[in-house]
């Protein structure tokens, strides 16, 4: 029976499901990367979330995994030119947390355009300005969304009772347009977009993708949502054009840096001036974090596991 190594806390679901397709799974949620370092071999699997770089430097010249399972959309924490090297497969599930992301882009978009947030404070606090909360639609405005996989549909399907119009740019598909949105260039949604949804991995090329240059070739002020991996975006950068109008609303799930403690001088002053803003939303990662996605993500899983052994490739 295949040994699979656990090394983050995941849902109970995950080792009944494991033991019906056959394989043994040792848990271990707080294990240190040094630890990993010393037990990994004899291993046939490793199952991670997010927490642990996972390459050479982890697994040596000569591993024996040969699966490497993401609980969750991104893969920027495993070294894949590695993994290729030694043959390692690797899968994710972001089918798992699609429709979390797409219900939480939602909602975080109309928390912001009808001043939900800034309206509840200010009647606990026995203020009652309807006048100053006057919000907007997103009926009639023209959404762009930038990434038009799993997480990028996922929005645009939630978006369609809305009567908005849904462009999607992916630099690597072509010919996906659907009932949802149509495909468009980066170029299209410079001119055309009124609320910009990032639904990209980060990758070298992502990497601060969003900077001055790339916020200012918008033509109109722009209603920024980040629901993908904060690295891809300068936060000064992005504090600047809200201050100069560029931007006009923005709604954060990640940031460029998420242990706030270490924040260096140039990021600390943009994360302050974004949270002393009534015209931006600011969550701790949790686009993806639902009670349903905890085990969603462990079936979609578990059912590619499943596929690769069937193909007797595992």
């Amino acid at each position: 029976m295949p040994l699979c190594l656990v090394i983050d806390p995941m849902h109970e679901s995950l080792f009944a499901m494991m033991t019906a397709i056959g394989w043994q799974v040792d848990y271990k949620p707080t294990i240190t990367r040094d630890e990993i370092k010393s037990i990994h071999q004899g291993y046939d699997g490793l199952i991670v979330r997010s927490k642990t770089t996972i390459d050479r430097d982890l697994f040596g010249p000569s591993p024996t995994i040969r699966l490497i399972g993401r609980a969750g959309a991104g893969l920027d924490n495993i070294d894949l030119g590695y993994m290729q090297e030694k043959g390692i497969h690797v899968l994710h599930a972001s089918e798992g947390n699609r429709d979390a992301v797409g219900e939480y882009a939602v909602g975080a978009l109309l928390s912001l355009l009808r001043n939900i947030p800034r309206a509840n404070h200010q009647v606990r606090q026995q203020v009652w300005d309807r006048e100053g909360n006057r919000g907007e639609e997103i009926m009639g405005k023209t959404v762009g969304i930038v990434g038009y996989g799993n997480m990028g549909q996922s929005f645009a399907r939630r978006l369609s009772g809305f009567g908005c119009k849904v462009l999607a740019y992916d630099k690597y598909k072509t010919g996906f347009s659907d009932a949802f949105a149509r495909e468009a260039s980066m170029e299209t949604l410079w001119s055309e977009t009124d609320i910009l949804s990032l639904h990209i991995p980060l990758t070298t090329e992502t990497r601060m993708m969003v900077d001055t240059p790339y916020l200012a070739r918008f033509k109109k002020p722009i209603v920024f949502v980040n629901t993908a991996r904060g690295e891809i975006v300068s936060l000064s950068d992005l504090a600047a054009a809200l201050g100069k109008g560029l931007v006009r609303g923005v709604v954060l799930d990640v940031l460029e840096n998420e242990k706030l403690a270490t924040l260096t001088l140039n990021q600390r002053q943009a994360f302050d001036f974004l949270a002393g803003r009534a015209d931006v939303i600011l969550t701790p990662h949790i686009a993806g974090w639902t009670f349903e996605s905890h085990v969603k993500i462990n079936v979609a899983l578990v059912e590619k596991i499943k596929a690769l052994q069937l193909e007797k490739k595992v």
